[in-house]
């Protein structure tokens, strides 16, 4: 892409003029522990409304994260309303910095105002609670995707990260909500779910699906949570997206034994100490362990490893940004810290050999084609897409 004079866009340039979409970042859930404004610099956390503008972020899916206690309890209705309150409350506090975006033209129309648009998807069905008209409900309040489930099997599907397989993939409520999903216009999120669900949404769907935050197993393997070649392949064919997850546990073995490593020295000291999990002695211990055990940080040379991969399995169309910003803790990799950063990756990508036409397309192109797809499914059903402008 050439600029003024015909000289090369530089990665900063770029990242201001293409649309880039992050479909995971948790900062709802980050609010609600920690009240800030993030409308202003923050000493800490991934993003803030001036890091956003400077790394050219358009579009960030906000998560309404329902962890699965939560969701155990019976609170997971109450608390994603609660979050989606937070997240309206962004946009009214601040109209010139924020707004909700319900539909792919919103995004558009709203980077034209100078604005970061806020999607929402919810991580974890939970809410949904076994009845179509919540997914109705969630819908209306501006819900446009949903991860099935999260660290637990719920009502909907079994998880990557619980090895009791209560469904064997989805349950039939689950089966039933893919084709409501569908008909709604809210996309599907296989993140997070086993691979036999994976494999039953892939063949229920109507249309499109994606991975919000998901990584190449290729790199991690035995990690479930990560997706095969064979599972990329097969999304991108039925025209779906990963987006890379930028985690490091995500992205190398050794950050994921170096946290398997803690976790077992953890448990140990706890076991023969006889402290509680919460205990200020255990955490005192794990900050030790830390110190003298330094996590080993990927870095963005591991992300382009993974989109590299994720491209040579399903093509240059199926692949996207989902950073997980805000989400995967102190655990990010050198040179893409926080939503400042993608001009970094944008250069990475450049060295790799791709081209800006093909960059614009993983940093959010490809997203907003799954999006229109899915509203184009839901509108022959008499559904059509609900914008804001």
């Amino acid at each position: 892409m050439l600029g003024l004079a015909g000289c090369v866009t530089t990665p900063t340039q770029l990242a201001q003029d293409a649309v880039v979409i992050d479909t995971h970042i948790d900062v709802p859930f980050r609010l609600e522990r920690k009240p800030q404004d993030v409308s202003v610099s923050t000493p800490d956390g991934d993003f803030d409304y001036p890091r956003a503008r400077a790394g050219g972020l358009d579009a960030m899916f906000m998560s309404i994260y329902i962890p699965a206690s939560v969701d155990e309890n019976g609170g997971a209705g109450v608390l994603a309303n609660k979050l989606i309150d937070g997240v309206e409350d962004l946009e009214r506090l601040h109209p010139d910095k924020f707004a909700v975006a319900t539909c792919a033209a919103d995004i558009l129309a709203q980077k034209r105002r100078g604005l970061v648009s806020m999607p929402m998807g919810m991580e974890n069905g939970g809410p949904v609670a076994g009845e179509v008209q919540n997914l109705q409900h969630f819908y209306q309040r501006g819900i446009r995707y949903i991860t099935l489930t999260h660290s637990k099997a719920n009502h909907i599907s079994d998880s990557s990260y619980d090895d009791f397989r209560r469904w064997q993939g989805l349950s039939s409520f689950g089966r039933k909500l893919i084709k409501a999903m569908n008909d709604t216009g809210v996309m599907i999120d296989v993140s997070h779910i086993s691979d036999d669900a994976f494999w039953q949404v892939l063949d229920l769907s109507a249309v499109p699906v994606i991975a919000t935050h998901s990584s190449m197993r290729h790199f991690t393997p035995g990690f479930e949570r990560n997706m095969s070649d064979e599972m990329v392949a097969a999304l991108g064919s039925a025209g779906g997206v990963i987006q890379i997850n930028y985690g490091s546990g995500f992205l190398t073995d050794e950050a994921r034994a170096w946290s398997t490593e803690l976790q077992r020295e953890a448990l140990a000291y706890a076991f023969n100490n006889d402290i509680p999990q919460n205990d200020p002695r255990l955490l005192a211990f794990m900050q030790g362990y830390r110190e003298d055990h330094p996590y080993p940080y990927a870095t963005l040379e591991d992300v382009l490893d993974h989109i590299d991969r994720a491209v040579e399995a399903a093509g240059i169309d199926a692949v996207g940004i989902g950073s997980d910003y805000d989400g995967v803790d102190d655990t990010l990799p050198v040179g893409l810290e926080d939503v400042a950063s993608y001009p970094n990756l944008i250069a990475g990508l450049r060295t790799r050999g791709y081209d800006d036409g093909d960059i614009t397309k993983i940093l959010g192109d490809n997203t907003l084609r799954v999006w229109r797809a899915a509203e184009r499914h839901a509108a022959a059903q008499g559904n059509p897409p609900r914008c804001r402008g």
